[in-house]
């Protein structure tokens, strides 16, 4: 069981940070803790009391991230101290020996007694901003810890495209917008959300390159690593791919799905999805994370009405949903009045790209004229998302 009380979790920094401060006695409770702190891959410092309240104060204990033994002493290390540490853990054995301490963000009060009412009146006392209740809180602590040992910042811009009908583009749009986002400088991943595809590796040419693909995160139920995703992935033209492999289509349980995109928006940088028109709970939970949806709309009117179909069932799921128009543009139509017509606000018109299907066939991935057109509407595209994300009080780092 977990409650919140009040505050949001100390900001982040790019970089690695120190393990989490564990202050508690209970010798059960400390192993319990150590044991969660390994499964989140975090070393944590431990304390009796309060770090530095007094000359009697127990010196800090680090514990190794492979174990859940007693810790060993901490030696030269230099603890983080309570005011430091990204998250504190304070055992309920423990909240009357912090009473004074200097109030932060991210203290986390943990108990195992489910039916003390007193627990909240302790927290409240000593600044907490969560009560944790093992062993029914543990997922939910692990997350947290885990967040701490990978150093999570402000989370990716995550940005999916879909196709207003069949051949719109949008496969074609998600690797020029990913291509121009890796060539920018910025840690860029490529999902293939469309188990029917023809497959992003391949339009990368890269469907034989080493790594994971889909299938391998079929039977995940927890939390993915960001960086372990990361590494395990193809990497082609500076940029991470998650794409399908030639087998058997596998089915991958909307829980795996929304674990790994959460650990993909947790490493920065762009996230970018192609999503199918076909929406089921997987895609679902992709639309749940999504910043900005791309829906990429031929400008005829057939293709209008199918658009109209899947903005509306997109538009039950994400709020910022924008179109890209691509031409050649029937009669009467341009790129306004195709936004006025689905109701929708005009992310822009992808223009032509001369030679795009040789340069396709022969490898070459679309955006990779850096000054073609296309390249040049998705570089324009980064700079306004990015700029809007700013002003909202994030950031794609």
């Amino acid at each position: 069981m977990t409650g919140t009380i009040t505050h949001d979790p100390p900001p982040a920094s790019g970089g690695r940070q120190s393990g989490p401060l564990i202050v508690t006695e209970d010798p059960d409770l400390l192993d319990d803790l150590l044991r969660l702190c390994a499964a989140a891959g975090a070393t944590p410092e431990v304390y009796h009391s309060l770090p530095g309240t007094s000359p009697s104060t127990p010196a800090a204990f680090t514990a190794t991230a492979t174990s859940s033994t007693t810790p060993t002493p901490s030696g030269s290390a230099r603890p983080a101290g309570w005011e430091a540490a990204p998250l504190v853990l304070v055992g309920d054995d423990a909240a009357r020996r912090v009473r004074g301490a200097v109030r932060r963000r991210g203290v986390v009060l943990v108990g195992r007694d489910q039916d003390d009412s007193g627990v909240w009146q302790r927290a409240v006392e000593i600044g907490a901003d969560h009560v944790l209740m093992l062993p029914d809180g543990e997922q939910w602590l692990v997350d947290r810890i885990a967040d701490v040992a990978e150093g999570v910042g402000r989370p990716a811009l995550t940005v999916g495209v879909i196709g207003g009908r069949g051949g719109a583009g949008a496969s074609t749009l998600a690797c020029a917008l990913a291509v121009t986002s890796a060539r920018e400088g910025l840690r860029s991943l490529l999902v293939d959300a469309d188990p029917m595809g023809g497959g992003l590796d391949v339009l990368l040419g890269g469907e034989t390159a080493d790594g994971l693909r889909w299938p391998a995160f079929a039977a995940s139920r927890g939390r993915v690593g960001g960086g372990a995703l990361e590494e395990s992935l193809p990497e082609l033209h500076s940029l991470r791919v998650l794409s399908w492999d030639r087998g058997d289509c596998v089915a991958v349980p909307p829980q795996a799905v929304r674990a790994v995109l959460a650990a993909a928006r947790r490493r920065g940088g762009t996230v970018v999805v192609d999503l199918p028109r076909r929406i089921d709970d997987g895609v679902a939970e992709i639309l749940a994370q999504l910043d900005v949806g791309i829906l990429v709309v031929p400008a005829e009117l057939r293709a209008v009405a199918a658009a109209g179909r899947v903005a509306a069932a997109v538009g039950m799921v994400l709020r910022d949903l924008r179109i890209a128009v691509r031409g050649p543009y029937a009669s009467g139509l341009d790129d306004r009045e195709v936004a006025r017509l689905l109701g929708l606000p005009l992310a822009g018109e992808v223009p032509v790209e001369p030679g795009l299907l040789r340069a396709t066939e022969s490898r070459r991935p679309p955006g990779t004229p850096s000054r073609g057109p296309l390249a040049r509407f998705c570089r324009e595209f980064w700079e306004r998302a990015l700029a809007e994300t700013d002003g909202r009080g994030g950031s794609a780092a």
